[in-house]
């Protein structure tokens, strides 16, 4: 599956929440340029993180899972933390 958001936080600082967020749970595959890759028993899941037209960044996760898996559940999740990152008033919810 494949996810997209697009935010005002700087593609750095969406790499490094990723970092954070996917590293305790899986371990790290790559690390090249604006594209990080994780890998665990739950499967694979790569993020990236683009200037995107003006302020934007366009941040794309992408899973080797089918859809509601639990490692598309997390991919959901940390684009809802990213949306928090930009917006803090955002009150974050869902099951995943």
């Amino acid at each position: 599956m494949r996810y997209f958001h697009r935010t005002s936080v700087s593609p750095d600082a969406v790499l490094d929440h990723a970092a954070g967020f996917f590293g305790s749970r899986l371990a790290p595959v790559t690390e090249e340029g604006r594209r990080r890759a994780w890998s665990g028993a739950l499967g694979s899941l790569t993020v990236s993180a683009v200037p995107e037209g003006g302020h934007y960044t366009l941040v794309t996760v992408g899973t080797d899972q089918p859809g509601e898996s639990e490692l598309d559940k997390l991919a959901k999740r940390f684009l809802g933390e990213v949306h928090v990152l930009a917006d803090p008033d955002h009150a974050l919810r869902g099951a995943y």
